[in-house]
């Protein structure tokens, strides 16, 4: 009996695995790369669908996901809180409860019973009486979640910096302040359109009718992806295109909706979860609901980072790790391509000007311009979209300096030469490889990769830059 059951469970195993290979070998068979016109845009549509769902099955989406529900539930009353106060100087605090509404719709009755508690947490919490520390404490709260919200995009987008304290203060708390203005504003109006007696009066008139009957269904949804596209553009410490943004946006919206009314027929079919977890069967549905909606924005901002880097859309997911002969490559190709710019007074190249110049990933790129900022061979300008200058003189900084300075900026994190027992033969043959690279760079300087620029803007080739070699 037990070899029968293996025999099968092996039969089923290799059915699914030959369906897996058939639709990896379809998605990313090397003639797909020639295609044009709408099966290139089908063929890159699966294979971002793809790259989405093994990076959820790899479950760093998920940890976040599941790290921001946490910080939700310590967060929700504070963060309101800030908004309800600002909402009231408006005149308009009372939509607050439809919107949380809304937004906990699919829990249905449940739904109604968590906005009711929230509302009136939010309503004892009086944000003017709690005093200079209350307030202080109530702030670092909201910054303190936000930051954690950024985080978690530019895992997503492969950014490694977080924006500097003084931005990160203002931009955070502008989105608390005036986000709520505008959600309430543009949902009134949605609500005002719907009630309008001129708009009822359209609807009895054909076609009309119908299309104030479209419209009325489309608005939710328009409202769904630009509050999407808001948080894919505002969020991640980069430049998100507003087009990868809104695709973004209405997969997540699409997803959205979707979930909705599947967890909505989960909770209405679920009533014996109620009677074995009694009071806390909301709290669960609702921790539940906010993982859906994190793992959501997540994925939605999975697709924007795709569709703006499609470079990305690769079979295998893996770190691209650098060689040290690749750093040195990257980092004389960066140099002067930021040199160049400088020296003949063009504009300064940002992140991604440059990572698209010379073919290069961004992580990659980013990588190497830190250690160069580390070591001060560039400067990074503080503006919206930052630049990189050179921070040494051109004719006087050795292109030696630069090299040594790239081969050793790993020893601080892993381990240094000096952590093995050597012997006088081997120092001598590194002594040796060290003195011929200076004696061939000799009188070398950063300047020399600008002439060559100059002279011919092709003359340094670009090498694709992947795994370690």
């Amino acid at each position: 009996m037990e070899k029968t059951e293996i025999i099968l469970f092996g039969r089923h195993q290799m059915g699914k695995n030959s369906f897996y290979n058939w639709v990896s070998n379809y998605v990313w068979a090397a003639d797909n790369e020639t295609q044009s016109g709408p099966k290139a845009y089908y063929l890159r549509i699966l294979r971002m669908i793809y790259v989405v769902g093994r990076d959820l099955s790899n479950g760093q989406l998920n940890l976040r996901a599941m790290s921001l529900v946490y910080t939700t539930l310590l967060s929700i009353v504070p963060i309101l809180a800030i908004s309800f106060t600002v909402l009231k100087g408006f005149g308009v605090h009372n939509e607050v409860g439809p919107l949380l509404f809304s937004l906990f719709e699919p829990l249905g009755e449940k739904g109604a019973e968590i906005t009711l508690r929230i509302i009136e947490f939010v309503e004892r919490m009086k944000v003017g009486v709690l005093g200079s520390v209350g307030l202080v404490l109530l702030l670092y709260t909201v910054i303190s979640v936000m930051q954690k919200i950024e985080r978690a995009f530019n895992f997503i987008w492969h950014i490694s910096e977080t924006r500097p304290f003084a931005q990160r203060f203002s931009d955070y708390l502008s989105v608390i302040l005036i986000g709520p203005v505008l959600i309430v504003v543009s949902t009134g109006i949605s609500a005002t359109a719907m009630s309008n007696s001129i708009v009822k009066s359209l609807i009895a008139i054909e076609p009309l009718g119908t299309l104030v009957q479209i419209g009325i269904v489309i608005l939710p949804i328009v409202l769904s992806i630009t509050a999407f596209s808001f948080f894919y553009v505002f969020i991640p410490n980069t430049k998100v295109k507003m087009r990868s943004a809104i695709v973004g946006a209405i997969a997540a919206s699409i997803l959205w909706k979707f979930s909705g009314w599947i967890f909505a027929s989960f909770v209405v079919t679920s009533t014996q979860y109620a009677a074995v977890y009694s009071a806390f069967a909301s709290l669960i549905f609702f921790m539940i609901w906010l993982y859906l909606t994190w793992l959501i924005l997540m994925v939605g901002a999975s697709i924007a980072f795709y569709h703006q880097h499609p470079e990305y859309l690769s079979y295998q997911k893996s770190e691209r790790r650098l060689s040290n002969r690749v750093k040195e490559i990257l980092a004389l190709l960066v140099m002067a391509r930021i040199s160049t710019n400088f020296y003949n007074g063009k504009p300064a190249w940002t992140l991604e000007g440059l990572a698209g110049e010379i073919s290069a990933p961004i992580e990659a790129t980013a990588s190497v311009l830190a250690i160069m900022e580390n070591n001060g061979f560039v400067v990074k300008t503080h503006e919206d979209e930052p630049t990189f200058i050179p921070g040494k003189p051109l004719d006087t900084t050795p292109i030696d300096d630069l090299l040594r300075a790239i081969k050793k900026s790993d020893e601080k994190d892993y381990i240094g030469p000096d952590a093995f027992k050597s012997n006088a033969e081997v120092e001598l043959i590194v002594q040796n490889v060290e003195n011929s690279l200076s004696t061939a760079l000799k009188g070398k300087m950063v300047k020399d990769l600008v002439t060559n620029e100059m002279e011919d803007h092709h003359s340094i080739t670009t090498v694709p830059i992947g795994a370690a070699q």
